[in-house]
């Protein structure tokens, strides 16, 4: 278990969310991380959510987790992806505000949540920016590739993870985007599907290998913890 508090975020279109956020001391990287549909029972709870930010808390990272709008406590309504870059914007801004102003941030996503961080990380002009993306089972099955086409050009460091049997990640169409993203890290974990049921420990190794390169990356700029 990681030690967190509850807090509270206010979007700049007045919804609040609900969240949970680890701040361990010294910590001088945050990572958001953003759960799968609502609309089918995502929240963040979610375990796939709930490894990620426990890989990322024991590496020294701040995290902090969140419902997007009308999910559990949070206010609002379920706004098909678009209020909810809002969301994730109001997370990051947060997290910032308890690193630092010059302290990187990372952002993960699992599907639902993988789509909207990757349609926020690929926008121009997105505040703050990234210094890591991590996707977790995108489902282009059912949104396409395009969401995801623009992370090319980000300077974060990218990771997409999948599982081998999952029906909205089909291994093609992670093969087919790799080629589209040569600078970002795939992983996929064989005999996961799209809910990684007995396979979260390799998730999350998938997860923390991604952490650390990006604290490599970080501390060889000077900017990231030693």
């Amino acid at each position: 278990m990681i030690a967190e508090r509850a807090a509270t975020l206010a979007t700049r279109d007045g919804v609040l969310l609900e969240a949970q956020l680890g701040a361990t001391p010294g910590a001088t990287t945050g990572v958001v991380a953003c759960h799968p549909h609502p609309l089918y029972g995502g929240d963040m709870h979610n375990p796939v959510v709930v490894r990620a930010i426990e890989v990322c808390a024991a590496l020294g990272f701040a995290t902090l987790r969140f419902n997007f709008r009308g999910v559990g406590a949070s206010t609002g309504a379920h706004d098909g992806g678009v209020g909810e870059e809002r969301d994730v914007e109001a997370a990051l801004a947060h997290l910032q505000g308890l690193v630092g102003p010059t302290a990187p941030l990372a952002l993960i996503g699992y599907s639902f949540g993988a789509t909207v961080s990757a349609r926020l990380a690929g926008r121009k002009g997105t505040a703050p920016a990234l210094a890591g993306l991590a996707l977790v089972a995108p489902p282009m099955a059912l949104v396409g590739a395009e969401p995801f086409l623009a992370l090319d050009r980000l300077p974060a460091s990218v990771l997409i993870v999948a599982g081998s049997r999952d029906a909205y990640c089909p291994a093609d169409g992670l093969e087919r985007l790799a080629r589209r993203l040569p600078r970002a890290a795939v992983s996929l974990i064989e005999g996961a599907d799209h809910f990684f049921l007995g396979k979260l420990f390799p998730l999350g190794e998938a997860v923390a290998g991604w952490a650390r390169r990006l604290q490599a990356r970080e501390t060889a700029r000077g900017g990231g913890p030693g």
